[in-house]
């Protein structure tokens, strides 16, 4: 009967804690909005809570609408001590042609959940005639309805290609701590008439980043999931860029940053010399594109008593308290948040001194990055639980300020409240004074005698207690021989 209700009681708790991690770990995908101008994107979001985004299905493809590339964001938050975290990846949709498009139901496995969406339905506005621009990666040689090994005695050419790979960065010169975005992409040109193909990128990808990614950075990668076309200008020549790599990268150090020549193989087609309808019109080959040494100079911080402690970047404070008008001893929230472009993740709290008149604890943190265009950006917010204990007007930029280094104005700056709260009551300094009083034993130091006194009194107490001791060891070791 016990074994049964131990059994049960297991298979309980075995339920309850599935629950608990099914609610832990969540995963969901969210539609853009029904209606959208034809200038503007529409969006699927996956977004999984309280683990990393890791595993996902492609995005489906949508009639009337081409794929532009993916965005990413991840959110913390640490309040009480209990951290909650999500990740979010964003396929940005655009729109091809004027009308209402039904976008089906559709599922996707994400960290190896199964989340579902209902579909939705689509309007585009008023139409503007997109240019439909050639895609190099697909060749009218990839339209063989026939079986690719015939035509054995066909002569192939190799046709010159009009492409290249390039690593560039959008700084050539930081600060330390000041982030520059790193972009590794291959740029095919239009009028480009070789066939290209990507050959096992990912596994290619994996070389080539432990060569580009500089061991004195932080990183934050965009993380590129699927490789779409853009259309770029280059010294008035159009080419299609297609991103592998692009991440934002933080000097931790003045060391100046070396990116080397990394090589990316691809596909590359030699073609019929005399194409027919009949046989194979193309041969399969193999060329590794190379990219350019790039160096970015990194220069110190100037001078300042702070200099390996401040965040760089261009920040902006956000702050609100739950009430401007105070009781003594009666607690009240303020919010210190930090926004803008940086670091988000080196951000970190501002030295808080209450001083008399103020008991302020510990803050909740929580964190919000946004990896997006090339730029990260994303807000810090620190929620402190303050007690005030002196009545009186006081200014919290007294209490709350956060130095931080601008790499666009050249020049340290500070994050300093504007609120300005009023305490009404009675002082509460000496409360806090009792409650940290040390007993009755230190209240009585002051009426005891304090005269010094010899120990030699005691040297015969020592005398007798060490001969009854050697007593008793005698005593003992007679009766054990006897026995």
């Amino acid at each position: 009967m016990t074994q049964g209700l131990l059994k049960k009681v297991f298979l309980s708790l075995s339920a309850l804690l599935l629950a608990v991690i099914a609610y832990s770990q969540e995963a969901s995908i969210s539609l853009g909005p029904s209606k959208i101008g034809e200038n503007q994107a529409w969006t699927i979001t996956i977004t999984v809570k309280n683990e990393r985004l890791k595993k996902y299905d492609d995005f489906p493809d949508i009639e009337g609408f081409r794929k532009r590339g993916t965005s990413s964001s991840s959110n913390t938050q640490i309040i009480n001590g209990q951290i909650s975290s999500s990740q979010s990846i964003t396929m940005t949709y655009i729109p091809t042609r004027q009308g209402t498009f039904k976008v089906r139901g559709f599922s996707m496995q994400i960290n190896g959940k199964q989340a579902s969406s209902d579909g939705t339905t689509v309007k585009v506005g008023p139409p503007v005639q997109r240019q439909q621009r050639r895609d190099p990666f697909r060749s009218f040689f990839d339209r063989d309805p026939f079986d690719p090994n015939r035509g054995g005695g066909t002569e192939f050419v190799d046709v010159k290609d009009d492409a290249f790979l390039a690593l560039t960065t959008n700084k050539k010169e930081v600060y330390v701590g000041e982030g520059f975005t790193t972009t590794l992409s291959f740029y095919v040109a239009e009028d480009n008439r070789a066939p290209l193909q990507f050959y096992e990128l990912g596994k290619q990808l994996s070389d080539v980043l432990k060569k580009v990614r500089p061991e004195n950075c932080w990183e934050e990668n965009f993380n590129i999931e699927n490789i779409n076309g853009e259309p770029v200008n280059i010294s008035g020549k159009r080419y299609t860029q297609y991103k592998v790599y692009q991440g934002v990268f933080y000097p931790l150090n003045d060391e100046e940053i070396t990116f080397p020549s990394v090589g990316l193989e691809m596909i590359k087609y030699k073609v019929a010399k005399n194409p027919s309808f009949f046989g194979q019109n193309r041969q399969e080959d193999f060329k590794t594109f190379y990219s350019r040494e790039k160096k970015v100079i990194v220069n110190e911080l100037p001078p300042h008593p702070l200099r390996d402690q401040v965040a760089v970047g261009d920040y902006l404070l956000d702050e609100r308290a739950s009430s401007q008008e105070l009781e003594t001893g009666q607690s009240f929230s303020y919010e210190f948040n930090v926004y803008g472009e940086g670091n988000i993740s080196g951000v970190s709290n501002p030295n808080i001194d209450g001083k008399d008149n103020f008991d302020f604890y510990d803050p909740n943190v929580s964190e919000n990055i946004n990896r997006r265009n090339g730029r990260v950006t994303g807000s810090k917010s620190f929620s402190y639980f303050g007690i005030p204990k002196e009545p009186g007007e006081y200014k919290l930029s007294d209490y709350f300020n956060w130095i931080f280094f601008n790499p666009k104005s050249e020049r340290y700056d500070t994050l300093s409240s504007k609120l300005i709260v009023t305490v009404t009551g009675e002082s509460k300094k000496n409360e806090s004074i009792q409650s940290n009083d040390l007993g009755s034993f230190y209240d009585r130091i002051a009426f005891e005698d304090n005269t010094l006194s010899g120990s030699a009194r005691f040297e015969w107490a020592k005398i007798v207690a060490n001969l009854f001791i050697i007593g008793m060891l005698v005593t003992s070791a007679y009766i054990f021989i006897k026995k």
